[in-house]
């Protein structure tokens, strides 16, 4: 994928207009995420749904189902498998702001996404090793999977490509980068006609908390705030965190990504007790779900610029809650902020009793379908009162939660459960999760 010059020229306005901060981190390719995708769920999300889990709803059924068969392995199939390739990606390509034939003001306008984005999660570490890469090549190729969403800011706040953003550069950000050409990658998925998703880890960032501490929580105190974890986060209030993530999104849509997608776009989990120690430096009075929904507002219209889409994670029950449980996300506020909204939809991170169901990991049909029909629900609100909701494209479990008990392995057949869910909720599009990239999905 060709880099846009006008992108580049916006980038380095962007970088002009921040501060320059200093600092160096150490990361290496044997760290783990130790985030809440992959391990025991967070507090706000198992106190949240015990809290709701007596509450049981009816499901609202779409009058149309949606095909369940899984794909065959003949001919016929295969070709059926390329012309959704090429039919996805041919309406990415008319949105994309380097089109020869594109109108002046196009850039403007929001990119066409497509309708069935069927991805899995690739690792920094991942995408820049050679023959792991090529296996999960092979099985985008092999199926009907047609997405990758690659990581390009980490949880440790870690780019993982050479940037060229002084920024970043003076952070240490960009050190070691696990992936050596991230443009030359992307221009052979493109090759494949695989749809490019960066992942931006916005707010849990802690090399850029350590240096600049001016820009993370502070307790009443003035001391540093640390997450149960002893992990420092970034404050959503502060205008020089919010830009400097934006200019990095900026800069991974200019190398060729697709679609931008920002994950940890919240404040970290239990709220109350976070509010009774840390001293919230918010000059404009914004609430917490205000703060994100501002960010992403922001971020939508810098990479609607460059012919870029966007989306943005968030909590499973934010489809469900009817509060921003502490955290700042709620529906309403995220989905018209956003061309696609992802819900991690993870059954294993459900508290025993959610839907009614006593143990959420052994019952991810009925979690999954669940969450999405309350999903739907409210995105027929929003688009009652006249706004634009996202299109909804969740995250599925493909992993085993041992920590879980009872919990079940998650292999083809669950991971193929929650997608037949997910289709009779109305929705054909799907992101799978699992920490260590390795699929077991055909």
């Amino acid at each position: 994928m060709t880099v846009r010059a006008l992108a580049w020229k916006g980038l380095a306005l962007g970088a002009a207009a921040l501060l320059v901060w200093g600092c160096v981190a150490r990361d290496g390719p044997a760290a783990r995420r130790e985030d809440d995708r992959q391990t025991e769920p967070s507090t706000v999300e198992r106190q949240a749904a015990v809290k709701r889990s007596a509450v049981s709803r009816s499901a609202e059924p779409f009058s149309a189902q949606k095909e369940t068969a899984e794909p065959g392995t003949d001919r016929a199939t295969a070709e059926r498998r390329t012309n959704r390739h090429t039919e996805m990606r041919d309406a990415a390509d008319r949105g994309r702001s380097d089109s020869p034939t594109a109108p002046p003001r196009a850039l403007a306008a929001a990119p066409e996404v497509p309708d069935r984005v069927r991805g899995i999660y690739v690792s920094g570490w991942i995408a820049g090793s050679r023959e792991p890469m090529e296996r999960l090549i092979r099985l985008v190729d092999e199926t009907d999977l047609n997405a990758m969403v690659i990581d390009v800011k980490n949880d440790y706040g870690k780019l993982t490509y050479r940037s060229s953003l002084p920024e970043v550069r003076a952070v240490g950000a960009d050190r070691e980068p696990a992936v050596r050409d991230m443009a030359g990658l992307l221009r052979r998925l493109k090759e494949k006609r695989i749809y490019t998703i960066g992942r931006v880890v916005v707010f849990k960032d802690p090399l850029l908390a350590r240096a600049k501490p001016e820009g993370a929580f502070r307790t009443k105190s003035g001391a540093i705030w640390r997450d149960r974890k002893g992990t420092p986060w970034v404050e959503p209030y502060r205008p020089e965190v919010r830009a400097y993530n934006i200019a990095i999104a900026k800069e991974a849509a200019a190398l060729g990504f697709d679609e931008i997608q920002f994950d940890y776009v919240r404040f970290p989990d239990n709220g109350e007790a976070m509010d009774r120690v840390v001293r919230y430096r918010n000059p404009q009075g914004w609430t917490k779900r205000e703060a994100i929904g501002r960010f992403l507002r922001d971020a939508r219209e810098a990479l609607h610029e460059t012919g870029t889409a966007v989306s943005a994670d968030v909590f499973g029950l934010v489809t469900t809650a009817r509060d921003d449980m502490g955290i700042g996300q709620t529906w309403r506020e995220i989905a018209p902020a956003v061309d696609v909204i992802s819900p991690m939809v993870y059954p294993s991170h459900y508290a025993p009793g959610t839907y009614g169901v006593r143990h959420p990991d052994l019952e991810p049909d009925v979690i999954v379908r669940r969450a999405l029909d309350d999903a739907g629900r409210r995105n027929r609100v929003l688009a009652a009162e006249g706004k634009t909701p996202a299109r909804i494209r969740p995250w599925l479990q493909a992993f085993t939660a041992t920590w879980v008990s009872p919990h079940r392995p998650y292999r083809a057949g669950e991971i193929r459960e929650q997608i037949r869910a997910a289709e009779a909720a109305g929705v054909e599009q799907f992101l799978l999760w699992d920490p260590a990239c390795t699929y077991d999905y055909r």
